[in-house]
């Protein structure tokens, strides 16, 4: 009787290994399939830039386009580092001047602009959040290469007699001394995102840059600020 029931035992917890085995291996393919695999991808959108000196208007904005190439790598179900490698438009817009003068019947009015274009390679490397399915926040440092730049002036003079308006423009244009630019910029983002499907996803990005534009040590500091918003497609 005592062999019957040491039997009984042994074959009782032998099951019972299997069983707490299969649950073990169970659960740890479980885990391995929430585990997104590492995907590489595109992105391009738009890019409201500005100058720190300047005060956030519409007025200041330089509209231009960022575009590259990222790789999503998950380092669990929640987070996951997004290393990207952008071609970068940055810069800023401001309005010099604006006068209006009525000499009798005739209205002039006169406003000059000034752009500044600066191109970049930038490397944004992002750890990203992700709270619940395709929903995520990210933050983290970006660096970036001046490449080139450059400034153009446009003056429009609008006249305006007894309800007839003629218009004027004269543009200028030149190219940025690079050694005036300084090569190499670090800036810190933060921004969110969301994916309307497993490939296709919007995001929406500021990022602060805290090393001065201009590379002459007396200048007044002056970094670039940026809104960017854009699609992004995974592979």
């Amino acid at each position: 009787m005592n062999k019957l029931f040491l039997g009984l035992a042994i074959v009782a917890g032998s099951l019972a290994f299997a069983q707490e085995t299969q649950t073990t291996t169970t659960t740890i393919t479980t885990v391995n399939k929430e585990k997104e695999p590492i995907r590489f991808g595109i992105k391009a959108g738009a890019t409201s830039a500005y100058f720190s000196q300047q005060k956030l208007s519409a007025n200041n904005q330089k509209i231009g386009f960022n575009a590259g190439a990222f790789v999503n790598i998950p380092l669990s179900k929640q987070i996951s580092l997004q290393p990207e490698v952008l071609y970068n438009q940055l810069g800023a817009k401001s309005v010099l001047s604006s006068s209006e003068v009525t000499t009798g019947a005739t209205t002039v009015k006169r406003q000059s602009d000034f752009k500044t274009t600066l191109n970049y390679i930038s490397v944004p490397l992002m750890v990203q959040f992700k709270p619940v399915d395709n929903f995520y926040f990210e933050a983290g440092p970006e660096f970036s290469y001046f490449i080139n730049g450059k400034n153009k002036g446009e003056t429009t003079v609008t006249s305006t007699t007894a309800g007839v308006t003629t218009t004027q423009r004269e543009s200028t244009s030149e190219t940025i001394d690079k050694d005036n630019i300084n090569k190499f910029n670090f800036g810190l983002g933060i921004g969110l995102g969301y994916y309307f499907t497993p490939n296709l996803g919007i995001n929406a990005r500021y990022v602060n840059s805290l090393t001065k534009i201009d590379n002459n040590r007396p200048a007044a500091e002056n970094n670039n600020r940026a809104f960017q918003l854009g699609l992004n497609y995974k592979f």
